[in-house]
């Protein structure tokens, strides 16, 4: 407890540390607050049903992501999740179309046009979103909430807020990037999947007290088992294969360079959290194009409670984890990097044979990773079905926004570590250097 204050007044000495921390906290702030701000035009005493309807499949996805605001109405109910849509096309672009990958390559001016695309992207991204968000306003048992008086200004005022309103948040995570602590998107995407812990904990601490004695015991029970679970998910974001690689020694005049052994560090589940997003995305559209979700009895794509459903998400999670880690993982380009650095893998000739080594050595790392990101994914509906404990509760014990949360604490604190080792303080750990995410995606 000692070392821990220490290292709190550690951190709060470094001026330009604290004027970051209090700098993110300012503008947070800002953005939970434009999440309880009601759209023009909505009754904010009806939108119990809007509630009700957004606690499910991807709808829920998404109010988790937002904080809630997308339940509540708020000017900011898009939040940064059309950025988010925009950023992961213009990657897979600059992955998959070379004349897009050669603009990347550019340098800096390279990235300042690519970032220039993602935010023309995100207007149009946004407005299409804003345009369906009104017709999901306008279902029935929704439309209910809506004011008539302002029913002809409604349909503009509201595609004009929701493309502002996130346009405004993707503001705020930049600068948050820029002077504030930590990548500015993944913690406000953090911070919304937060936002909904205390409700979510309250509702399940209300639910065990009508058990009686024994209900208070069960909840003991599953906050032992979440901190379990966050401890395996720590292991698994930072979990690497070290493959050991040398450096020949090259002699310019009197100096020798090179010789030195060093590693390159193959991520355990280099494709983070996208394999998950794709999975539900696919079970949801699936469902909603076959119609599955009229009759309750063959719901199952929306019921992640339900056998079937938790076999074919793992095996969708399996299968898109294997095709991201393809498509952002490039061994031919590591074994050209290596080859030009005067690097080899001791025992593997250079150039495509080190390609193929590589290539290997990730496919075996990638299927236990797979194995266990799918068990990730399925563990909230596998605690609900055992505990019988309240899904918005369930949702903290694995899936999307756990493995967020676990992401981007780490990399913070990553970052905090790095300022107070550059100012010859100890680090947050007395056993060594905290890893980040490092290669796991960054637009999440």
């Amino acid at each position: 407890m000692k070392k821990f204050t220490t290292t709190l007044k550690n951190i709060w000495s470094i001026e330009d540390l604290r004027k970051k921390i209090i700098f993110t906290l300012i503008l947070l702030f800002i953005y939970r607050l434009g999440s309880f701000i009601v759209l023009p035009g909505i009754d904010p005493n009806k939108l119990a049903n809007l509630s009700n309807n957004s606690k499910g499949g991807m709808l829920g996805l998404l109010d988790a992501f937002v904080g809630g605001a997308f339940s509540k109405a708020s000017i900011f109910a898009l939040g940064i999740m059309p950025y988010i849509s925009a950023s992961i096309f213009m990657q897979l672009m600059t992955i998959l179309v070379p004349q897009m990958a050669k603009v990347q390559k550019e340098g800096e001016s390279g990235r300042k046009k690519i970032n220039q695309w993602t935010r023309y992207l995100t207007v149009a991204v946004t407005a299409f979103q804003a345009a369906a968000y009104i017709g999901y306003l306008k279902s029935p048992g929704n439309v209910e909430a809506l004011i008539p008086a302002y029913g002809n200004f409604f349909w503009i005022s509201t595609v004009v807020i929701l493309t502002v309103g996130t346009l405004f948040v993707m503001w705020l995570g930049e600068k948050i990037t820029d002077k504030g602590l930590g990548n500015g998107t993944s913690i406000i995407i953090m911070v919304g999947i937060l936002a909904r812990f205390p409700q979510a904990i309250r509702e399940e601490f209300n639910s065990r007290i009508t058990m009686g004695a024994g209900g208070l015991l069960l909840l003991l029970i599953e906050i032992v088992f979440m901190i379990a679970i966050i401890m395996g998910l720590i292991m698994l974001v930072q979990g690497t294969r070290k493959v050991p690689v040398n450096y020949a020694k090259q002699i310019v005049g009197n100096r020798q360079f090179g010789g030195a052994r060093n590693f390159l560090p193959l991520k355990v589940n280099a494709a983070g959290v996208m394999p998950i997003i794709f999975a539900q995305a696919i079970l949801f559209f699936i469902g909603f194009a076959i119609g599955l979700g009229k009759s309750s009895n063959k719901a199952f794509l929306s019921d992640h409670t339900n056998v079937w459903y938790m076999l074919i998400y793992s095996v969708a999670v399996i299968a898109f984890t294997f095709l991201y880690t393809a498509l952002i993982f490039n061994p031919k380009q590591m074994a050209d990097e290596l080859k030009r650095n005067n690097g080899f893998i001791p025992g593997v000739k250079p150039g495509q044979p080190t390609a193929d080594y590589i290539g290997t050595i990730m496919d075996r790392i990638t299927l236990p990773g797979a194995i266990l990101l799918a068990l990730v994914g399925i563990l909230p509906g596998l605690f609900q079905l055992v505990f019988r404990m309240q899904q918005g509760f369930s949702t903290f014990f694995g899936g999307t926004s756990l493995l967020i949360m676990v992401g981007v604490v780490l990399d913070t604190l990553q970052q905090i570590e790095t300022q107070l080792l550059m100012r010859q303080y100890d680090g947050l750990m007395s056993s060594g250097r905290m890893q980040g995410r490092q290669a796991v995606t960054s637009g999440i």
